[in-house]
């Protein structure tokens, strides 16, 4: 009788090879994931400074500005018309072409005036 023996010898390898480029493509999702949130939260918070900037007579583009980190500014978009204030931030691109449609746009509203 005639056995064939077979080897695993290198068979972790090859799984390793096979699955690392899915683990970093699942990596980099979950990090433009994340850089979108943020730059929702920063873009929350811009809009509210700069609606809470019309409440007390000051300069809300200026002040929503002030409010965002320095990477943001070429990122940033902001509008103010009225009493509202938009503001449109792209995330830092983990992968590339993705930013753009991962924008967050806020906007805030200073309310009726008084």
């Amino acid at each position: 009788m005639t056995r064939f023996v077979t080897s695993a010898r290198g068979q972790a390898t090859v799984e390793l090879v096979g699955i690392l480029p899915l683990a970093v493509l699942v990596a980099l999702a979950v990090g433009q994931l994340l850089a979108a949130g943020a730059a929702r939260e920063l873009a929350g918070n811009a809009a509210e400074a700069g609606a809470a900037a019309i409440l007390q007579g000051g300069d809300p583009k200026g002040q929503a500005r002030d409010a965002l980190p320095g990477w943001s500014d070429d990122r940033a978009d902001i509008r103010v018309a009225g009493r509202e204030v938009r503001v449109r931030l792209r995330p830092l691109a983990v992968i590339p072409g993705v930013a753009d449609r991962l924008a967050a746009t806020v906007v805030a509203d200073a309310g009726p005036e008084r």
